[in-house]
């Protein structure tokens, strides 16, 4: 017999052996059939890597793919599994203060799509449009990467550099180098329309401070005279429910505002306590309106307490928890549905809104926001 045949022999004895040997450690941990073969292929095959495979391997890059690949195979885009740098990329921007460029990113038919430039920003300055589609991040094609990633990755230390190749309609692909800084972001901004007793508030995501900051900018209006709102939730790709429902108490009757259910059907009520609103509302949606923007859409449609205009909402009707692990990474979980108070689930499906209206090749104004300026006019007394 051949060196070669008696060394691979070897090999596959010592795997044998080693599955046969965490097998009677699953069994001892009082793990059966299925579940105890699992484990000992798992660890089997971790084993012989680490001490078979051609070159030295960190046991800590083994796990950290061994998770990363559990979570892709859920074929879930909005779970994800978040190395130390993505994570904590992730906990700066709830917070509203993080490393970046200025850019908000739309996700839709497996395209990336700058939906909104920061002004004074890093982005802005080197001339990245609205529409703009990114191809690729740092030479990886973003196809790399799950949807929710793309903006991790581009993130980063305030001084570093992140390479973007841009596609634009009618020019060839160019690729912009751009040095990442301090990125604060105020998620609510409030003004009254020009020459109306109409109040407009923009919210273009819902981070930590969300609540406290639309509280603000609403009493300001209130305080000019505020008649009427207009809340634009147009390109919110969502945030944390929890700082929707502070926003959702102070435009939503008293009564639900979503529900979130969980798989073994356990449910968790959010309420308003308001006890009847202020103004007629009039909410703008589109289809990168997402997640959160939608429960408080939702919410206000289902109350009869605003009329939704624009096009349908993204669809994301599902809820995920952040978990830290143990090496300053995280974990990213869909764990439940949401409903809304009429007990719709919209994921994958979209909000309708009341009065449909979606910009025109060669429109020049802001259609929709007219549109919401018509309809709340027709609410005033």
């Amino acid at each position: 017999m051949s060196k070669k045949k008696i060394a691979f022999g070897i090999v596959v004895t010592a795997l044998i052996s080693s599955l046969l040997t965490l097998a009677g450690l699953a069994v001892l941990l009082g793990l059966n059939g299925p579940r105890a073969v699992d484990l000992a292929r798992f660890l089997g095959v971790k084993r012989l890597i680490e001490t078979r495979y051609v070159n030295e391997v960190d046991p800590s890059d083994l796990m950290d793919g061994a998770i990363d690949g559990m979570v892709k195979s859920l074929g879930d885009p909005h779970s994800i599994y978040m190395k130390a740098d993505m994570y904590k990329a992730l906990k700066e921007h709830t917070a509203g203060e993080f490393g970046g460029i200025g850019v908000t990113m739309g996700f839709k038919d497996n395209k990336v799509t700058i939906v909104s430039v920061l002004e004074g920003t890093p982005g802005e300055a080197a001339g990245l449009r609205t529409n703009d589609e990114i191809v690729a991040v740092d030479g990886r094609p973003v196809t790399d990467f799950q949807p929710e990633e793309v903006a991790m990755h581009i993130r980063g230390e305030v001084g570093t550099e992140v390479r973007l190749m841009i596609h634009r309609e009618g020019s060839a692909d160019q690729e912009y180098t751009i040095r990442r800084d301090t990125i604060t972001i105020r998620s609510v901004k409030g003004k009254m329309l020009d020459g109306t007793d109409m109040g407009y508030i923009r919210i273009a995501s819902f981070g930590e401070h969300t609540g406290a900051e639309f509280r603000e900018e609403y009493e300001k209006l209130e305080q000019a005279g505020m008649q009427g709102l207009i809340l634009d939730l147009r390109e919110n790709p969502g945030g944390l429910i929890t700082s929707c429902v502070e926003v959702a108490d102070q435009i939503v009757p008293k009564g639900p505002i979503v529900s979130v259910v969980q798989r073994d059907g356990s449910r968790e009520e959010h309420d308003s306590t308001l006890e009847e609103p202020k103004l007629p509302i009039v909410v703008l949606i589109d289809g990168n309106s997402a997640s959160a923007s939608e429960i408080l859409a939702g919410a206000l449609q289902d109350t009869g307490a605003a009329t939704l205009v624009g096009t349908k909402s993204y669809g994301k009707g599902s809820v995920q928890v952040v978990v830290p692990l143990f090496h300053d990474d995280g974990l990213k979980l869909t764990i439940a549905k949401y409903y809304t108070p009429n007990g719709r689930c919209i994921d994958g499906i979209g909000i309708e809104p009341d009065v449909e209206i979606a910009f025109q090749d060669g429109d020049t104004s802001d259609v929709q926001l007219q549109k919401a300026e018509e309809v709340l006019r027709q609410k005033l007394p």
